[in-house]
């Protein structure tokens, strides 16, 4: 490996200028050679200037299981620094999943191999309130949302993303943020609009579940997948709209195509007034 690349090789975001220098010092590559390459990096804007501690802060084994999510979130974002800030971002954060079964499961385990600090199922309230923080960033709910529920998380304006797959059919949002998107009863209304029994749909529906579910393992995963991605990119990146966002996204079998539908604010929900737009 020539001088010029082991130098290149050193900015993993975990050292600042003067470590990089030391660290090549110790290969024998003179200062001026390193002072030289960071100097061509930085005059073609190839540097992003970030604080190494943060990164230094990951427990190394943690950092070798989590290097796949640092890279592909570099990439992802266009961030300079390995993946450090979002990273940082996924620890902190507190995700709470509510409903359970095969999709909540898949989902728990997507989201913690992903970083996130905390993820905790509704059914674990009393271990959780020793070790995580009292509102969560996010909650997921799988199956069909108790209206007490999603009204509670208005009331304490906690982001929400729905999530169900059954009947064959998968459906990953909306991600509900309130005051800023249309809220679940925004959906209902619409889609009483359209369909005047569905309020009688929805009553048989809440608090219940096929038994068996009409759901295989591949929607499950599928799902699953889906709906980790749009959670993390909101832990991500909480200011920046996604396709979950006054929306959902579909998929029914045997169909392999994802397709959006839209669900702008209600007219007649109380949301709608807070909402911008």
């Amino acid at each position: 490996m020539s001088e010029a690349a082991w130098v290149i090789s050193l900015l993993d975001g975990s050292r600042d200028r003067a470590q990089v220098i030391a660290a090549a010092g110790d290969r024998g590559i003179p200062e001026q050679v390193t002072d030289r390459v960071l100097t061509l990096l930085a005059a073609g804007g190839a540097l992003d200037d970030y604080p190494a501690g943060l990164y230094r802060a990951l427990p190394m084994e943690q950092r070798r299981l989590l290097a796949p999510e640092m890279a592909a979130s570099s990439l992802a974002h266009g961030d300079g620094d390995g993946g450090a800030r979002t990273l940082a971002r996924r620890r902190a954060a507190h995700v709470r999943l509510h409903g359970g079964g095969r999709l909540g499961r898949c989902m728990a385990s997507l989201l913690a191999t992903s970083g996130i600090g905390w993820v905790v199922s509704a059914d674990a309230e009393q271990e959780e309130s020793a070790v995580t923080p009292p509102h969560p960033d996010l909650v997921v709910l799988t199956g069909t949302p108790v209206p007490e529920l999603t009204s509670m998380l208005m009331r304490d304006r906690i982001p929400h993303l729905a999530v169900s797959a059954s009947e064959a059919i998968g459906v990953v949002g909306p991600l509900v943020v309130p005051g800023q998107s249309a809220c679940l009863r925004c959906l209902n209304l619409s889609r009483t609009d359209r369909d005047p029994a569905w309020p009688l749909i929805l009553a048989q529906l809440t608090g219940r579940q096929a038994d068996p579910p009409a759901c295989d393992a591949a929607l499950v995963a599928a799902v699953a997948a889906l709906a980790t991605t749009q959670a993390l990119s909101f832990i991500d990146r909480p200011a920046r709209t996604g396709p979950v966002t006054n929306g959902t996204l579909e998929l029914v079998l045997p169909a392999w195509q994802w397709r959006r539908r839209t669900w702008p604010p209600h007219r007649d929900c109380a949301c709608a007034r807070s909402s911008p737009g």
